[in-house]
């Protein structure tokens, strides 16, 4: 299946999220900070020792620099690739987690944008598969997500395209499992004129 050529994405080339998705993480660390950090962080300045205020204001800005590190650390470990029956994963900056989701398993690929999101130009791609299902999330639990894709709804119908060209694995194991009961059956027959023309 040729692949469309106005996406970057190419068969058995890794591919990685935009840099919107790492500017995405940075805007989410900035919003912590002014609406989970700053409300306390101003008035424990104005009226609270110097000790403090050091030991405080260092911690905040270890955790924050630590977290910056991390952000640019993950995404540079997020990395994807599409294969003519598979989509393979890899992410991870201390844990690595990497997965590998045929096509014919896929039933559903649904697009994810928020609001910052959809500012940025980019969303997230969740891809759903027979079988894979939580408590949580009502059962639709994505088995993986694409993040950070800037023409998603191109990538999008790349995947149901292969999708559409794979029969479910329900089918194939019906299939499969109809085809060896037509051969017991006519083996059993076979049997069975065997016996009468020994007869």
């Amino acid at each position: 299946m040729a692949v469309t050529k106005t996406l970057d994405v190419k068969i058995g080339e890794e591919f990685k999220p935009a840099a919107e998705f790492k500017r995405l993480y940075f805007i989410y660390l900035l919003l912590v900070i002014v609406v989970g950090i700053i409300p306390w962080f101003i008035p424990l300045l104005l009226f609270s020792p110097l000790i403090v205020n050091l030991s405080v204001s260092i911690s905040l800005l270890v955790l924050v620099i630590f977290i910056a590190y991390w952000i640019l650390r993950y995404y540079d470990t997020v990395r994807y690739k599409l294969t003519e029956t598979e989509i393979v994963w890899n992410r991870g900056v201390w844990f690595k987690q990497t997965g590998i989701v045929p096509f014919n398993r896929i039933t559903n690929v649904d697009i994810i944008q928020g609001p910052l999101s959809r500012m940025l130009g980019i969303a997230s791609l969740r891809i759903q598969t027979a079988g894979y299902s939580a408590a949580s999330d009502g059962g639709r639990l994505a088995e993986i997500r694409i993040d950070g894709v800037k023409q998603f709804e191109k990538l999008r119908e790349q995947l149901m395209g292969f999708i559409r060209g794979e029969r479910p694995v329900a089918v194939q194991t019906f299939e499969e499992e109809n085809i060896i009961v037509q051969v017991l059956n006519e083996l059993v027959k076979i049997r069975e004129l065997l016996e009468k023309s020994l007869k």
